[in-house]
């Protein structure tokens, strides 16, 4: 079925049949540079998981060939497009190079969107002197309101059964 969609050009298809390659997955033999096609092909019909996908690639170098400027403009890309864990790692880049404001703003964003890494960060640039007690402030509270929007009966309910362990998998 995913062949089938890729064939008629469904983004989706196109990045989940990547995933699939990428670690050797439903029958598929394991082959990172067919993945890395697909991601890019993906990423090019604006599937934001693909550019994030993209970015963990190049970033650690594992699999291919560690590319930081190519992490960077993909974790960019998933990042306009939502994508909060890419905006916590731009947060990361950032900060080691040593630009903090940058970073500071990065995290303030992700963590208003409810990132709890992206809140441990900027508590961090507090304690250092890097970021002020309004802007720890506004992130607490952000990031408070954010996770109260995103609870829910069911996914009290699901916690409680250990899906969100399952999840993590």
């Amino acid at each position: 079925m995913i062949r089938k969609r890729v064939a008629a050009g469904d983004p989706e298809a196109i990045y989940i049949l990547g995933t699939k390659y990428e670690y050797g997955e439903y029958g598929l033999e394991k082959d990172v540079t067919r993945a890395v096609e697909l991601y890019e092909r993906a990423a090019e019909l604006g599937v934001k998981d693909a550019h994030y996908y993209l970015g963990v690639l190049y970033d650690e170098g594992t699999e291919v060939e560690k590319d930081m400027a190519k992490a960077f403009r993909h974790y960019e890309a998933a990042a306009m497009c939502g994508d909060v864990s890419a905006r916590y790692n731009l947060g990361i880049m950032e900060f080691e190079a040593g630009n903090y404001d940058l970073s500071l703003q990065h995290w303030m964003i992700s963590a208003k969107l409810g990132h709890d890494h992206s809140l441990i960060g900027i508590k961090k640039l507090f304690m250092a002197g890097l970021a002020t007690k309004a802007d720890y402030a506004a992130a607490l509270r952000g990031h408070q309101s954010a996770i109260e929007e995103m609870s829910s009966p069911d996914r009290t309910e699901a916690k409680a059964l250990g899906l969100d362990k399952i999840n993590q998998i």
